[in-house]
C-alpha cells in the first residue's frame, strides 16, 4: 500500500463512519436542539467528529509502516489525540465540570509536548532564541488555548471542518517548500479525515462534530506544527500564520469579554464569525469567506515565511493585523444583543 491509497482509504472510511454516526444519532435521539445562543435552526445529529479521530489515528500505524510517520510521533499523537477525543466524548454525553476538563486538556499536550521534544529555538528578525522550560510551557498553554478555541470555533455548518482541512493542505505545502517532505503526509492524512466528514457536515450540515472531534482537531494542528518546527524552525511561523483566523477571533473575544468581567467559559454568540453569519444570514458566506481568507491571503505568507525569503514573526504580524481590524468591526466579544456596526 502507497500513501495514496492510504489516503484515499481515510476519507472513504471517515465518509462511511460520519454515515454511521449519523444513524446511530438519529436512533437514540442524539440531538443538538437549537437554543438562544446557537447559530442553527433545527435539530441536528451531534458527534460526528469521532469519525475524524478514528480515521485519522486509525490511520497512523500504517503510516508508520509505511515510513511516512516515526514512533516518537506516534507515541505524540496517539495517546494524546485518543486522550482528548475521550474528553470531548464524554463531555458530549455526561458533562464534566470545566476544571477537570481543563486538567484533563494539560495533560493531554503535555504528553504531546514531551514526546515532540518540545518547543525547538523560534528564528526571528533579532536572532535564534531558545526559551527552554518558559518556551515549553508557554507552548503547553498555547496548546490548551488551540484545542479549546476549535471548541469555541466550531459553531456554523462547515467552518471547522474547512478550516482544517485548508490548513492541513498549507502545512503540508509549507513543509515541502522547506524541504521537509517527509513531514507532508500527517497533515495531509488529518485534511482527508476531515473531508470525509466534511462531506456531512457542508452546509447545510447534517451532522454536528461535537467537542470530541473540534478539541481533537485543535491539539492535532498544534501537534503537527510542533513537530514540523522541530525539523525546520522557519516552519512554525508558517503553521501560526495558516491558523490566523481562528486564533484571533477567539482570542480577540476572549479578551473582550474578560474585559467586561463575563464569565467566559459560559455559551455565547459574540465570535466574529457568528456575528457575521447572523448579519449576512448564510452560514455558507461566512464559511467559504474564510477559507478564501485562508487560500489566499495567509497561505501565500504562511509560504514565504517557511521558505525563509521573509521573517517569520513579521510575516505573522502583518498576516494578522487586518484579521484584528476585522473582527473588531464585527464586533467580535460583544454582547449578544448588541447590533454590528
Amino acid at each position: 500500500m502507497s500513501m495514496g491509497i492510504l489516503l484515499v482509504a481515510v476519507f472513504v472510511a471517515s465518509w462511511a463512519m460520519t454515515a454511521g454516526v449519523r444513524r446511530y444519532a438519529l436512533a437514540r435521539s442524539i440531538m443538538d436542539v437549537p437554543n438562544a445562543r446557537s447559530s442553527h435552526q433545527i435539530p441536528t445529529p451531534r458527534g460526528g467528529g469521532v469519525a475524524i479521530v478514528l480515521g485519522f489515528l486509525g490511520c497512523l500505524p500504517l503510516a508508520g509502516v509505511l515510513g511516512a510517520v516515526d514512533g516518537r510521533a506516534l507515541l505524540a499523537l496517539l495517546p494524546a489525540g485518543a486522550w482528548i477525543a475521550a474528553i470531548g466524548f464524554i463531555d458530549d454525553h455526561r458533562h464534566i465540570p470545566a476544571r477537570w476538563r481543563l486538567l484533563g486538556h494539560f495533560v493531554g499536550a503535555g504528553w504531546l509536548l514531551y514526546w515532540l521534544g518540545g518547543l525547538p529555538a523560534l528564528p526571528t528578525p533579532l536572532g535564534t532564541f531558545d526559551l527552554g522550560l518558559v518556551g515549553d510551557g508557554l507552548a503547553l498553554v498555547f496548546l490548551v488555548w488551540l484545542l479549546n478555541l476549535y471548541n469555541f470555533m466550531d459553531g456554523i455548518d462547515g467552518i471547522a471542518s474547512l478550516e482544517a482541512i485548508s490548513v492541513c493542505i498549507g502545512g503540508a505545502l509549507c513543509c515541502w517548500l522547506a524541504g521537509a517532505g517527509q513531514l507532508m503526509w500527517l497533515p495531509l492524512s488529518l485534511g482527508m479525515a476531515t473531508a470525509g466528514f466534511l462531506v456531512w457536515n457542508f452546509p447545510p450540515a447534517r451532522i454536528f462534530m461535537g467537542d470530541a472531534g473540534s478539541g481533537f482537531l485543535g491539539l492535532m494542528l498544534g501537534g503537527l506544527a510542533v513537530q514540523a518546527a522541530m525539523v525546520s524552525p522557519q516552519l512554525i511561523w508558517g503553521w501560526l500564520i495558516l491558523m490566523g483566523v481562528f486564533v484571533v477571533d477567539a482570542t480577540f473575544t476572549l479578551v473582550h469579554r474578560l474585559l467586561r468581567g463575563e464569565r467566559v467559559y459560559e455559551a455565547h454568540r459574540s465570535h466574529a464569525y457568528q456575528r457575521a453569519s447572523r448579519r449576512y444570514r448564510s452560514h455558507l458566506r461566512v464559511t467559504l469567506a474564510v477559507v478564501a481568507i485562508n487560500l489566499f491571503w495567509l497561505m501565500p505568507l504562511a509560504a514565504l515565511a517557511s521558505l525563509g525569503k521573509v521573517s517569520g514573526l513579521l510575516a505573522l504580524i502583518v498576516a494578522y493585523a487586518p484579521l484584528v481590524l476585522v473582527v473588531a468591526h464585527l464586533g467580535a466579544g460583544r454582547p449578544d444583543e448588541q447590533n454590528v456596526s
